[in-house]
């Protein structure tokens, strides 16, 4: 009976460090596609083009990534794993907001004009529950986006076809800048978050008149739960990631826009901050310390750069809204 014991002792332990061994393969994050790979691709030089293609390959680095997609995953190891699960959140809610612009701005001339008939059944598939994993699963319906999407990209390029359009207007990219804000404003405050902090209520600064359905508190105490604080950095990050590449993406296709408004370095500035959230974590666990205290506080430095990289959108917008 002893010897027995051993053996399944040993087995657990096998079986266990195996386990561990391709969580941390599966955990490897996708590197940001480099920019080169629109102007490579696109010998017609046709606007839209890098954009699609942004969107397109963000979402398969996703799928086909080690692992695959492992949000909704309910077998070992996965569903022991975190990080990388909140990764893909947070990627893929960017990959929505873009989807959800193309539809309504960037491949419409105007607010009268008929939304494409594949970037509509594109977003529709994005948005469903990335846990899902019967029927339809998530990473089904996130590949049938991704041939809808590259039928849109084959349609805008083919010139004798022009119901496929993609506009590059001010307007257009002021649009997607401004939800692109709202997230960074959100990711900025749940990172911040992490150490805890009283936080005012403004929710009607600006506007005596200004109502809301019930009361709230003056001020509030506000903290990350700590089992929430990794999951929270991870969302972050790749949200970062898929934003990173959608901003490339567009430097390529509204780089006439950008002349003219003089707001070429404001994009860069905004990549260059967007490059710094991915940096290598060379911590085995994301650390909480105080803001001045001993021990680093991961959340606070991605915090930093959340921040810096909203000014910087914030700055591009009031650029592009300017004569």
């Amino acid at each position: 009976m002893q010897v027995t014991w051993k053996k399944v002792l040993a087995a657990a332990v096998i079986v266990f460090f195996i386990g561990y061994l391709v969580s941390v393969w599966w955990s490897v994050e996708p590197d940001p596609i480099e920019q080169n790979v629109y102007s490579q691709q696109n010998s017609q030089n046709v606007v839209g083009y890098a954009t699609t293609t942004s969107l397109i390959l963000t979402v398969e680095a996703l799928l086909d990534k080690s692992g695959g997609w492992l949000s909704n995953d309910v077998t070992p190891p996965s569903i022991f794993m975190d990080n990388m699960p909140a990764f893909e959140f947070g990627a893929i809610e960017q990959a929505r907001d873009l989807a959800l612009i193309m539809r309504k701005e960037f491949s419409r001339s105007q607010s009268q004009s008929t939304a494409d008939k594949d970037l509509l059944a594109a977003h529709s598939k994005l948005n469903i529950e990335h846990t899902s994993w019967l029927v339809p699963s998530a990473e089904g319906e996130y590949r049938d986006a991704v041939k809808l999407l590259k039928l849109y990209r084959a349609r805008m390029m083919a010139t004798e076809n022009q119901d496929a359009q993609f506009y590059a207007r001010a307007d257009n990219l002021n649009e997607w800048l401004k939800e692109v804000q709202k997230r960074l404003g959100s990711m900025s405050q749940r990172l911040s978050a992490s150490v805890g902090q009283e936080r005012l209520n403004t929710d009607l600064s600006g506007d005596s008149a200004a109502r809301q359905s019930t009361p709230s508190y003056g001020a509030q105490e506000i903290k990350t739960s700590w089992w929430k604080i990794d999951d929270v950095f991870y969302e972050t990050r790749g949200a970062t990631w898929a934003l990173l590449n959608f901003m490339k993406a567009i430097e390529v296709d509204f780089a006439d826009v950008l002349q003219k408004k003089n707001a070429q370095v404001s994009l860069r500035q905004i990549i260059r901050e967007l490059e710094e959230t991915q940096q290598p974590v060379w911590s085995p666990m994301i650390l909480n310390g105080s803001g001045f205290g001993v021990v680093a506080n991961h959340s606070l430095v991605m915090a930093n750069y959340i921040s810096r990289a909203n000014a910087a959108v914030i700055d591009l917008t009031n650029l592009l809204t300017q004569g």
